[in-house]
């Protein structure tokens, strides 16, 4: 059995991009396409928006069939932000998930893109949709290692199930900002990962209070699907992905600006 390791590195507090960089960045302006305000039943137009909170979801995809399937469940009716939507796995990022010990780190170019205009660590954010994903469904994204004996708050059964998080896997395939005026906002980054390769076993995804009915569906089913539309749009970003061997589109980054949505290319 292999010993988990760590990753000290930190990351430099990032700004927002200026036009110069994003020149320098291979950021490109494309057509704005993000969530419309149907998308929360609740609209707040009276008080101050609230500041966006860092964010991470997992779309584990398979192809053991004739058709790719993504797992995707549906929030509680109960949730102020997106209730009785169906969305991938995903939550907040809590301030120790980027001192979890993991079996293996990111790809550089996916380092890379996740440190612009970032003020966390990259691994930070592939470690969230992890536990986030361990949590709603019960799947480990992991490999069997030995683990220390203690563990960053939220990281316990990791620990205990001697199951260090895989992220190698990990492609970083967008980054949506919800737009003012939500009852909840998030700065989350989207990454896609082939299930075969991340999962440590084959076990079923498992309903539980934050997700339920989950289920793997193919990419066609997901659309007739109850979605917010920033879903909808990677849905199609990730058919785009399977679609194209050698993919260099760009990875989309969805917010909101003076000017309202809009969509940038990293």
């Amino acid at each position: 059995m292999n010993r988990a390791t760590s990753s000290a590195a930190k990351t430099e507090p990032g700004t927002p991009a200026s036009s110069e960089d994003k020149a320098k960045s291979g950021m490109v302006m494309i057509k704005s396409a993000f969530d419309k305000e149907s998308d929360d039943e609740v609209i707040i137009k009276d008080q101050k928006s609230p500041r966006p909170k860092d964010a991470a979801t997992l779309i584990l995809v398979r192809r053991d069939a004739a058709q790719p399937r993504v797992l995707m469940g549906k929030r509680s009716g109960g949730h102020v932000f997106m209730p009785d939507k169906y969305v991938f796995p995903g939550g907040r990022v809590d301030p120790d998930d980027g001192r979890a010990v993991s079996w293996c780190e990111l790809r550089p170019e996916v380092e890379a893109k996740l440190r612009i205009s970032a003020r966390r660590q990259p691994r930070a954010f592939a470690l969230t949709a992890i536990r986030e994903t361990f949590e709603e469904t019960g799947l480990l994204v992991a490999r069997p290692a030995e683990m220390p004996a203690s563990a960053p708050k939220g990281w316990d059964r990791f620990h205990e199930l001697d199951a260090a998080p895989h992220l190698s896997p990990f492609t970083f395939i967008g980054r949506a900002v919800t737009p003012p005026y939500r009852p909840r906002r998030f700065d989350a980054r989207f990454f896609m990962a082939d299930a075969e390769e991340a999962l440590i076993d084959e076990r079923p995804p498992v309903d539980g209070a934050e997700l339920s009915d989950l289920q793997w569906v193919t990419l066609k089913d997901a659309h007739d699907l109850d979605l917010p539309s920033v879903t909808r749009f990677m849905l199609d970003e990730i058919d785009a992905r399977l679609k194209t061997k050698d993919y260099k589109e760009g990875t989309p980054f969805l917010r909101w600006t003076r000017s309202g949505h809009s969509t940038e290319r990293l």
